[in-house]
């Protein structure tokens, strides 16, 4: 064997060597993200993550789902999120006062509207006037307080002049997934939750929509993302928040009843 030829030997390794660990090197580092997003999303956000997945591998996104005020208060008591989507207005304007969240950053996403819904084999209730009937006992909202499904419901029964008649047969529940698990089990005769809510229902065969709330029956329903003031990776995140507001995560959304804001 050649001498030059034996000294190539002896350097190819270490030459290998230095390739593999500078591409090693250049390697992205996993970045996780935490969002905190209203329960009305509980169903269709993970297929927008997964999709933003394949675009972003090396981005982890975490999801807490809760109502509108239950996130307010975990901000405001410091839990640690990058991202917020919500629907709530004045949850959103109450942690834009406190400095929370980076108002520069908020994006409309989709829009959405209230209906009524009710068991699959029920026959009685065809309109919001029907749940005056005396055989309609228990209706359905979440809390107008600190859930923004209970507080369009509301808006909607009382524009219809039925909210005060209804107090006796209504229920609330914490957030519009709990009002829909109502309906399908049965446990009362209708609820009113957000359009996209009924049309992922875990099994659709168990429910129906019997009636929209008409425009200007409660205030146009925005979901809208933003930034948390406290952001680690805030690049990372309005990357994200850019996909949300998309092409691709719009035809998600659309697929669950929700609509392009029209503002």
């Amino acid at each position: 064997m050649r001498k030059g030829a034996f000294k190539l030997l002896l350097v190819l390794p270490l030459f290998l060597t230095l390739v593999i660990t500078a591409s090693g090197c250049q390697k992205k580092e996993p970045v996780e993200l935490t969002v905190f997003s209203g329960a009305g999303l509980k169903d269709i956000l993970p297929q927008i993550t997964n999709e933003y997945s394949k675009k972003q591998p090396e981005i982890k996104i975490n999801v807490n789902f809760a109502s509108s005020g239950t996130l307010q208060k975990q901000i405001e008591q410091g839990a640690y999120a990058d991202l917020l989507i919500l629907p709530g207005i004045k949850q959103l304007a109450a942690l834009e006062v406190k400095n929370l969240v980076d108002k520069s950053t908020c994006q409309n996403l989709v829009a959405d509207e209230i209906v009524l819904v009710v068991p699959s084999n029920d026959q009685k209730i065809k309109d919001f006037l029907d749940l005056m009937a005396p055989e309609v006992t228990k209706i359905c909202l979440g809390e107008p307080v600190t859930v923004p499904a209970g507080e369009f419901a509301k808006e909607t029964l009382v524009y219809l002049k039925l909210w005060d008649k209804l107090q006796p047969k209504l229920i609330l529940a914490k957030d519009a997934r709990q009002v829909l698990t109502y309906v399908e089990t049965g446990n009362v005769d209708a609820g009113l939750v957000y359009n996209s809510t009924a049309r992922a229902a875990p099994d659709p065969g168990k429910i129906k929509i019997v009636v929209k709330a008409t425009p200007g029956m409660h205030k146009p329903i925005i979901f809208k993302a933003v930034l948390l003031k406290g952001t680690k990776e805030r690049e990372k995140a309005l990357d994200f928040l850019h996909f949300l507001a998309g092409p691709e995560a719009l035809k998600i959304f659309e697929r669950y009843g929700f609509k392009a804001v029209s503002l």
